[in-house]
């Protein structure tokens, strides 16, 4: 009799695990409390696996020999207690997928950076010519890649909930970018459960493997003093000569298997915290074997994901940028330390707690004029009123860049990075930048009249 497999989620990591459990031979049921998207209920009826929408039928899920949880599904949902109670293990679509796969992985977590550094190492590895599958938090789920057939190398972005729901997970390589304070609801607000959770990338690593993390992120260099780490370390900074990759001030320089430099006039990446990401992205990609020409090409030729320090149009000498994705305070001063020209900078949408003094001198130092897109503005009129000289506010995207226009001079940055979440006027950050997107293309197509 074949072992019943119960996924709790329809989304893309619980059609994708179920997609391989039914290639493995799996009785596959799955259980969705809310509305399965009509593209992953088609994947569902088509390969012929039972499932349910609306509600978690108790008979049908408690029976099972295997439970993999949806990411977005805390511990705490009674349904999850329930399994736990019965002593059924609870794994997430990550390490389903790792149980079957046959090449190595790369993994990369992090509070920030994580989805910038995955694809470059993507895009650095394909380009170096390796049978290579991007999967996890981007893009497809890996369990999905993995029925759909083999890959030498896979490179994963993990978040903390994928990593929760781990046990024999084992990348090959494995970077950390940063730990700062986040989803800590979801962490009883204990920021050490968060850090904890993050550091389970490395909990299986041995001898053999290579952690590349950033050195000078202060919660990173305290674990690592209280754990022992195995695995060879591979530091990435912004100040210390002494790792093997480091920022001289002028170069990125690596003392790998070898050494070279790399000036990031040569990515296509901007900012400091694009050289954390690069040279992350390139050490690993050096690590696994990859030729120093492959990469330097493949810097040159590298697109980010939308909605991340995105040029988006140029209007009247003016540049207009969307970073969207900035949906946080720390996000925010990487994008203020990218520019050194003067700036017009959009903030504003449900604010998540946010201390703005982490920004306070670089906004007092670069930005002359800020406007605030969102339906309560009163935190950020109230912090910068007596610092940014122009502020002004709108709840409307076109008019939006029609008051950028008129604040900013030829040779400024109008910079979207909005420091809260969307969903005070927008479905989500995407939904922010894309509308950001059209109505600069729409400004611009007005003044090229």
């Amino acid at each position: 009799m074949s072992k019943r497999l119960v996924i709790l989620g329809g989304g893309e990591s619980g059609t994708g695990a179920a997609l391989l459990a039914k290639v493995k031979g799996f009785d596959v049921f799955v259980s969705d409390q809310g509305s399965i998207k009509e593209k992953y209920r088609d994947d569902l009826v088509r390969n012929k696996i039972e499932f349910e929408e609306q509600q978690h039928t108790e008979e049908k899920i408690l029976n099972a020999d295997l439970a993999i949880k949806s990411p977005g599904i805390p511990d705490k949902a009674e349904i999850v207690k329930k399994l736990k109670a019965k002593g059924v293990e609870i794994i997430d679509e990550i390490e389903f997928g790792f149980r079957y796969i046959n090449g190595k992985v790369i993994a990369i977590t992090g509070t920030n950076g994580k989805t910038t550094t995955t694809l470059l190492t993507y895009h650095l590895m394909k380009s170096a010519g390796f049978s290579v599958s991007l999967a996890g938090n981007v893009g497809e789920s890996l369990a999905r890649k993995v029925a759909n057939g083999d890959a030498d190398w896979y490179v994963l972005e993990i978040s903390s909930f994928q990593l929760d729901g781990t046990k024999t997970f084992k990348p090959e390589i494995g970077l950390l970018m940063n730990i700062t304070p986040d989803h800590l609801d979801r962490y009883e607000y204990q920021l050490q459960n968060y850090i904890n959770s993050k550091f389970r990338l490395i909990q299986n690593m041995d001898s053999g493997s290579r952690f590349i993390y950033y050195s000078d992120d202060e919660i990173i260099t305290r674990e690592l003093a209280s754990r022992s780490i195995p695995a060879a370390k591979i530091p990435v900074s912004l100040k210390s000569s002494h790792a093997p990759a480091f920022y001289d001030g002028s170069l990125m320089q690596f003392n790998l298997s070898e050494k070279f430099s790399i000036a990031q006039a040569d990515t296509t990446l901007k900012g400091p915290h694009n050289l954390i990401n690069t040279m992350a992205a390139v050490s690993a990609v050096h690590l696994a074997g990859a030729k120093l020409e492959s990469i330097r090409e493949g810097l040159k030729t590298f697109k980010n994901a939308p909605h991340r320090l995105e040029p988006v149009g140029t209007v009247n000498g003016v540049d207009f940028v969307n970073d969207s994705k900035a949906t946080n305070v720390d996000s925010v001063v990487y994008a203020l330390g990218s520019y050194n020209q003067p700036l017009v900078w959009i903030a504003g949408g449900i604010d998540k707690g946010n201390d703005y003094n982490l920004i306070k001198d670089q906004v007092k130092e670069k930005v002359k004029a800020l406007i605030c897109l969102g339906t309560d503005n009163k935190k950020l009129k109230d912090f910068f009123g007596g610092i940014i000289p122009v502020i002004r506010e709108t709840q409307s995207v076109e008019e939006l860049v029609q008051i950028a226009l008129q604040e900013a001079q030829k040779g400024d940055v109008v910079l979207l990075s909005p420091a809260c979440a969307s969903f005070d006027l927008f479905k989500n950050y995407e939904d922010r930048g894309d509308q950001f997107r059209k109505a600069v293309a729409k400004l611009k197509l007005e003044h090229s009249i």
